[in-house]
């Protein structure tokens, strides 16, 4: 890259200074132990992609209650027998150069087992979650606070808040899943209430000098689902809560296999455009944007035309976790491009299985499976 690379500049998140504007966007890969603790893999794991030169590596979605797993290989964050693994993954990553958050998210109506909680009893192929009530509600926005604090005990850098993917606190902001008549559901401001109260109830807890960053769905690419033009005064709220970052994308699980997220998701830096509709919307609060930013270019375009402040990588940094240095020209070897065809590490991970590669060379991928008791990736 140009010595002057906007990629390689450094930026400040509250009182950090990223060296650089690449960060790991969370990835679960279905790594963690059946308990919720920290695996030998997942150390491992964060320890190469702490290792690859991103500036900030935000670790995967970390449940912050039992009734909010969205896999039994969850990480977890919901009581205190917790924080000693924590701890030992942040020191991992801090060990390879790499500020260290955590992601918080409750699943909601996409959690495992059959008894969910959601804003409304909007079913889920063929299991309807109960609807929450008032109770469920204040205690599911202190389940919140409470596992950030035993993040900021684990020595992490800062947290974010799961809004994205059709999760708990993206539910009651979707016109499609909150279906409720009282003071958190009905029109959109009144929608937009559970997040807030999360995101004040959080700040609260962790302090203002400990970064809390926001994973915001700008749209559900669904015809009935949250549209941009409702997401903005979300974002606009966020920001005025004091959130450090806005890591801003777009579908649902629901929206993931159908048009138009279908067609859209094959274009590199497909989620940018949104990035920088919401970065309009929030000057002075960093955005990040993601969506297969598979060049050293395209992401040096996204910074210099003002969509965003930071990229976001996550199959791309899977796929090659030397990507940041070689961009930077330090390893000389072509990038290992995400194939946008494949999506083997996803299936793996939909049935209950460690995502692998396609990308790797077979060394790589033939003694990851062996690691794992397996003889092929199929």
């Amino acid at each position: 890259m140009e010595p002057r690379s906007m990629l390689f500049s450094p930026l400040k998140i509250g009182d950090l200074t990223l060296p650089n504007r690449i960060t790991m966007a969370p990835t679960f890969l279905g790594y963690g132990n059946k308990d919720g603790t920290v695996s030998d893999l997942i150390l491992e794991h964060y320890r190469t992609m702490a290792r690859s030169g991103a500036a900030l590596i935000v670790v995967e979605n970390t449940g912050v209650h039992p009734s909010g797993l969205g896999s039994p290989f969850m990480l977890r964050a919901d009581e205190d027998r917790y924080i000693a693994g924590l701890t030992e993954l942040a020191k991992a990553i801090h060990a390879e150069g790499s500020l260290a958050f955590m992601q918080l998210n409750h699943a909601g109506r996409y959690a495992f087992m059959p008894d969910r909680m959601a804003p409304s009893p909007v079913p889920v192929g063929k299991v309807t979650p109960k609807e929450m009530t008032l109770e469920d509600i204040e205690d599911a926005v202190q389940w919140f606070a409470k596992a950030a604090g035993r993040v900021r005990s684990a020595d992490f850098d800062g947290v974010e808040l799961h809004g994205g993917t059709g999760y708990l606190l993206s539910q009651f902001a979707s016109p499609r899943t909150n279906k409720r008549t009282d003071k958190y559901g009905g029109d959109a401001q009144k929608r937009r209430r559970f997040p807030l109260e999360v995101a004040d109830a959080v700040i609260s807890a962790v302090g203002r000098d400990f970064p809390v960053g926001y994973r915001f769905l700008a749209s559900e690419c669904l015809p009935d689902g949250l549209i941009v033009d409702e997401a903005i005064p979300l974002a606009e709220a966020l920001a005025k809560t004091g959130v450090s970052y806005l890591s801003v994308m777009i579908g649902t699980h629901e929206s993931f296999p159908v048009e138009p997220y279908v067609s859209m998701e094959g274009t590199e830096g497909y989620m940018a455009p949104y990035a920088e509709i919401i970065k309009k919307a929030t000057p002075g609060v960093p955005v990040i944007a993601a969506g297969r930013v598979q060049s050293p270019s395209v992401a040096e375009a996204i910074l210099q035309t003002g969509k965003a402040d930071l990229v976001g990588l996550a199959r791309v940094l899977f796929a090659d976790p030397l990507w940041p240095k070689k961009a930077q020209g330090l390893v000389k070897d072509p990038i290992v491009p995400c194939n946008p065809s494949c999506s083997l590490c996803m299936r793996r991970v939909m049935t209950g299985k460690p995502a692998v590669c396609s990308q790797w060379d077979k060394s790589t991928r033939d003694a990851f499976l062996k690691r794992i008791g397996e003889n092929s990736d199929t």
